[in-house]
C-alpha cells in the first residue's frame, strides 16, 4: 500500500506522534496545562513562544506566562492531534532533547 503524498509545505513539518512528541520542537505548538503543582496554573492555554531547560513560556491572548516543566502536565496540540506530556519528560534544553529524551521516547506508547 502506498503512503499518502504530502504537499511540499507539509514535507517540512515534523510528524508528531504520541511517542515522538518528547523529541520534537515545542515552540509554536498550542498548549494547555492539564495539571500542576501550582493549581493556579491549571487550565492556562496559549502558544509556546520560548523554552529553557526548566520552563516553557506560553503566550496567552493578553500576556505571557513562564511555567516550570517539572510538576506540570501539558496537553500539546498539533493540528487535530493532542498529546499529553509530563514536564519531567521534556525537562532538557531544547538542543539536548534528542540525546537525553530518548529514555522517555522509548517508554512512551504509540
Amino acid at each position: 500500500m502506498k503512503s499518502p503524498k504530502r504537499s511540499p509545505e507539509k514535507a517540512l513539518e515534523p510528524e508528531y506522534s504520541n511517542k515522538n512528541i518528547v523529541l520534537q520542537e515545542l515552540i509554536g505548538l498550542r498548549v494547555r496545562i492539564k495539571s500542576s503543582d501550582d493549581s493556579s496554573r491549571e487550565g492556562i492555554s496559549g502558544t509556546v513562544i520560548d523554552e529553557t531547560k526548566s520552563t516553557l513560556v506560553i503566550k496567552k491572548s493578553d500576556k505571557t506566562v513562564r511555567v516550570p516543566k517539572v510538576g506540570t502536565v501539558f496537553a500539546f496540540r498539533c493540528g487535530r492531534k493532542s498529546f499529553i506530556v509530563d514536564g519531567k519528560e521534556i525537562n532538557f534544553r531544547p538542543h539536548e532533547r534528542i540525546s537525553k529524551g530518548l529514555k522517555f521516547y522509548k517508554a512512551r506508547s504509540v
